[in-house]
């Protein structure tokens, strides 16, 4: 799954990213918009992770899309 097709979708992935992140606002996810780099950032801040920790939890997420 590529971010081109999820920010065109987004709507749809938003429902299984809060289920992987419960802590992030709809709100926080509608900021989001499908931009890797700004759920990365919210989840980052939400969790108390380290950058590259949030990249690895997303990466993990897109693969298991």
């Amino acid at each position: 799954m590529n971010w081109d097709q999820m920010k065109g979708n987004w709507k749809q992935f938003k429902g299984k990213a809060k289920e992987q992140w419960g802590r992030l606002t709809d709100d926080e996810l509608d900021q989001v918009e499908g931009k890797r780099d700004q759920l990365v950032g919210k989840i980052q801040k939400q969790y108390g992770l380290s950058k590259e920790e949030a990249e690895r939890q997303v990466g993990d997420w897109e693969r298991a899309l």
